[in-house]
């Protein structure tokens, strides 16, 4: 049996950003200015401009689902409002941004999220089926290589270490450095996390289309799990060390030395 998608007309302002998405923007530019010119509480700019530029990723990843989607025969996502990049139109918003910003701020660690909704029944090939799924972590890779863009031309400080202790070689603008490393760090963990191939993620996801039927309906039963299981090995054995080793040197190969992302986290943390 086929399926012909119900709204066969899309929404005059369907690929119109939200104001919502638009104040988020804002803030991230007034604390990003904030922090670099160390207006007030630095740790409370950094907190903002982290935390901001975090909900701006994941919402950049989730219309890259949406958009791919949506040319792949799914045109039931624009009247969602899935393409306007607005978070509080998610199907979860509480498990898309609450809970990734929650895990930011307490493990340092970009928490992948599923939030729009894809009618498979319109998606007509495999090929796009994981395609869909390939383009929010691709976004996370486009971010991470953006955010990065400074530390590899040379335009932030130099971090030299020195009988353990790390330091920059100029320290007027710490802080945004420090921040802008964070971002990038938070990106990378996400590109990593979400390219595994575990039910419940876009790694899963990704693969799951070329099992059989009786295989998809297995690693579905299991997606509510897959994350919660690698949650815990990320935190609960040595698997969490292999994991911040590969993105540490993910990030090495970036020009972003750990000293200064870790900075950027203790400055966010501006309450302890």
């Amino acid at each position: 049996m086929t399926y012909e998608p119900v709204y066969t007309r899309t929404p005059r302002n369907a690929f119109v950003p939200s104001p919502v998405f638009v104040g988020i923007v804002a803030v991230f530019v007034v604390s990003g200015v904030m922090t670099w010119t160390k207006f007030g509480n630095v740790g409370f700019d950094v907190f903002l401009f982290v935390i901001s530029g975090w909900i701006i990723s994941l919402c950049l990843h989730e219309y890259a689902h949406a958009i791919t989607g949506y040319f792949s025969g799914d045109l039931t996502v624009a009247d969602r409002g899935y393409l306007r990049l607005n978070p509080l139109k998610y199907t979860h918003p509480l498990l898309s941004i609450v809970l990734p910003v929650v895990v930011v701020i307490l493990g340092g660690i970009g928490l992948p999220g599923g939030a729009v909704w894809i009618d498979h029944r319109y998606i007509r090939s495999k090929v796009k089926d994981s395609l869909i799924s390939a383009a929010g972590p691709l976004t996370n890779v486009l971010l991470a290589l953006v955010v990065a863009l400074p530390f590899l031309i040379g335009l932030a400080p130099e971090v030299v270490t020195f009988r353990g202790q790390s330091a920059v070689t100029d320290d007027s603008h710490l802080a945004f450095w420090a921040a802008l490393a964070l971002l990038a760090f938070l990106q990378l963990t996400a590109s990593v996390l979400n390219f595994l191939p575990v039910p419940g993620l876009d790694g899963g996801s990704i693969i799951s289309p070329w099992f059989s039927p009786a295989y998809q309906r297995a690693w579905n039963l299991m997606a509510p799990w897959g994350f919660l299981v690698l949650f815990l090995l990320l935190w609960q054995s040595p698997a969490g060390t292999w994991f911040f080793q590969l993105v540490d040197g993910l990030a090495g190969l970036l020009g972003i030395d750990s000293a200064l992302y870790g900075t950027g986290l203790r400055l966010m943390r501006f309450w302890s």
